[in-house]
């Protein structure tokens, strides 16, 4: 587990790591519910579908900005998805320059390139 100083998720925050992307085990489909912490919205309104490619995408930006837990990256980050989303993900600069630097392996990644 590696938390990268210097490097700005949200302002005040150092953006946290995981030391390696396998200990992203978090699940590859059905409905997930974020906690209240990372989003202040009532329960309905926390729930994102792996299924739909919006809602995927909006949780992993959420969970790669909010996180200040390493249990949390591994509960609801899944390495694969992680890497199938990686490039299409909206994050600030701090947290995206932050998981490329460790691992570099994210950088330009896309299905088929």
């Amino acid at each position: 587990m590696t938390m990268v100083l210097g490097k700005s998720g949200r302002p005040g925050r150092s953006a946290l790591v995981v030391g390696e992307l396998g200990e992203l085990d978090g699940p590859l489909a059905g409905v997930v519910e974020l906690p209240h912490r990372m989003l202040w919205l009532p329960a309905e309104d926390r729930r994102f579908d792996l299924a739909d490619d919006y809602d995927r995408a909006r949780m992993y930006e959420i969970v790669l900005r909010e996180a200040v837990h390493y249990a949390e990256l591994r509960t609801f980050l899944n390495a694969r998805l992680l890497r199938d989303l990686w490039v299409d993900l909206f994050l600030p600069r701090g947290v995206r320059a932050a998981w490329e630097q460790r691992h570099p392996d994210l950088t330009g990644v896309r299905a088929g390139v």
